[in-house]
């Protein structure tokens, strides 16, 4: 074991936790799993008010020498960061740096050039902001406040020089991410795809969509999740549709689907094990993303659970299902003709449970990630 990296994970926890969240806490599982030294930082956006949080943004981050603090108490040979803003911010990574810890930074979302992470807006992906062109972001108030606005706008683009020159290695979960992010900026030799792994315990042994029940979404109830395309389809299919999260949209999507007489029932945010029940009784998922996904957690859960997926070729999705198992986002007549197709032949949802669960078994399992993470920790040096 003496040969194992010691690795500081650091991650800023976001207002409303989504797959980040879950991300960071299966790397910190893997991690244990495989006996290698680790510590975890946490900071926490929910507990920072605003006018603190604008000033760390600004500043680049809280007490950057508490980070090297953790990195000499654990002899940490890596730092692994995930999101940085507002409380961690660029100057930990170079404290990291400076007090012997190669640094690595996990980019999950367009954060780093985007104010709002998701890229999107206007109902479609928004790449204007890139390098350290961030007016746009302010130009279209994509925070909603045109002080936080320009507040990510300067700090974005001031900070941007130091993050590029302290980290020796920036992580993404999908080709597609990392082809996206070169273009934006991030130095393509500099980059490293990892994808995203399911524990064996969230793979399902064989399918049992073909006696499910109805149709299932996952996700936050904001725009680019397009859960209103889903609530069409759900409409002219026939379909009963089940959706879990919750977001900004939620009484847009109730009064959608009342106006449609949609057969959807919306059941709030569900814990892990509640979702994992609703699975069981699925009979496939809907992933109707618009946005550049840069992976899609939950098509990736529902195929491990043996759920047959219906997804739009949003971003890294078609990288995850298959690209013969997307339509063309915003699609609504095409999302519907496929999720009638699978509804009307359970036969063929099994068997596309079945591949599901061989597919995320041989490409997102635990002991491929860990190998992958590990070799990448042993190229730093």
């Amino acid at each position: 074991m003496s040969n194992l990296p010691r690795v500081l994970v650091a991650h800023n926890r976001y207002r409303v936790a989504g797959g980040e969240e879950r991300a960071v806490e299966a790397q910190l599982a893997a991690l244990a799993r495989a006996g290698v030294p680790h510590t975890a930082l946490i900071r926490d956006s929910a507990g920072a008010g605003r006018a603190r949080a604008a000033r760390a943004l600004l500043a680049g981050g809280e007490r950057p020498e508490l980070v090297a603090r953790a990195v000499r108490e654990l002899g940490a040979s890596v730092l692994h960061a995930h999101n940085m803003h507002p409380l961690i911010g660029p100057r930990a990574l170079r404290a990291a740096r400076e007090a012997g810890a190669r640094v690595v930074l996990h980019l999950h979302n367009f954060r780093l050039f985007c104010a709002i992470g998701v890229a999107f807006r206007d109902g479609a992906p928004c790449f204007r902001c890139r390098g350290r062109q961030t007016l746009p972001g302010l130009v279209l108030n994509c925070r909603g406040s045109v002080p936080e606005a320009a507040i990510y706008a300067a700090a974005l683009a001031a900070h941007q020089p130091e993050v590029l020159a302290c980290v020796d290695r920036f992580v993404t979960p999908s080709d597609y991410a990392a082809g996206r992010l070169a273009r934006l900026g991030v130095p393509a030799a500099s980059l490293s795809v990892l994808p995203h792994y399911l524990p064996a315990d969230a793979l399902g042994e064989r399918s049992r969509a073909d006696r499910g029940e109805f149709a299932l979404v996952s996700a936050r109830l904001a725009p680019e999740k397009g859960i209103a395309a889903a609530i069409e389809a759900a409409a002219i299919a026939g379909v009963a549709l089940k959706v879990t999260g919750a977001g900004p949209l939620e009484q847009e999507l109730r009064a959608l689907a009342e106006r449609l007489h949609a057969p959807v029932e919306f059941l709030g945010r569900v814990e892990p094990r509640a979702l994992a029940a609703l699975r069981a009784r699925a009979a496939m998922a809907v992933v109707p993303s618009l946005s550049g996904e840069t992976f899609g957690l939950a098509a990736l859960e529902a195929m491990g659970a043996g759920l047959a997926v219906v997804a739009t070729d949003a971003g890294a999705l078609p990288e995850i299902v298959g690209p013969e198992r997307v339509v063309e986002r915003g699609d609504v007549a095409a999302l519907a003709t496929a999720i009638d197709t699978l509804w009307r032949d359970p036969q063929r949802r099994r068997a596309e449970g079945d591949w599901g669960i061989a597919r995320a078994r041989e490409r997102y399992g635990e002991e491929r990630y860990v190998s992958d993470l590990l070799g990448l920790y042993r190229a730093l040096g």
